[in-house]
């Protein structure tokens, strides 16, 4: 479901927009929010992401020698995830992206609709994320 008003898609977003996501601003384009769902007691590291409508991250890998890549689980409002080289696939409350280790990708709201999704970086050997180039506008007013 598409959510154009903050207030109702709040109400929405079940596990909380958290705080601006200042640390990573340099890798989005627009404002995002992070509310970490998980602390220090295991490897998984959980959170849940909030993108304003047409706020997305650059383009990015999670490396990693073995395991590792990341998992998304979107929970409230619409957005886009896109693999180098492939189509953007529209996302929908309930849809799950498993991203291999080593994909380049993207992902974040879509234009009209404010997005929320659980980032789960999955645990492997030598991982490190990659930041690179934003997604270009004329790219992404094309969806």
């Amino acid at each position: 479901m598409k959510y154009a008003d903050e207030k109702e898609f709040d109400k929405a977003n079940v596990f909380g927009k958290g705080e601006p996501n200042s640390a990573y601003a340099r890798f989005f384009r627009g404002n995002s929010y992070l509310n970490p769902l998980t602390g220090k007691k295991t490897d998984m590291h959980l959170s849940n992401v909030t993108f304003e409508p047409g706020c997305r991250n650059n383009w990015h890998i999670h490396h990693a020698k073995r395991g590792g890549g990341q998992i998304l689980i979107c929970t409230a409002g619409e957005g886009w995830y896109q693999e180098a080289g492939k189509p953007a696939v529209s996302l929908t409350e309930g849809t799950v992206i498993e991203i291999p280790a080593n994909v380049k990708h993207w992902h974040g709201a879509k234009a009209d609709s404010w997005f929320s999704h659980i980032a789960m970086e999955v645990p492997g050997e030598e991982t490190e994320n990659e930041w690179l180039e934003p997604l270009s506008d004329e790219d992404y007013e094309r969806l």
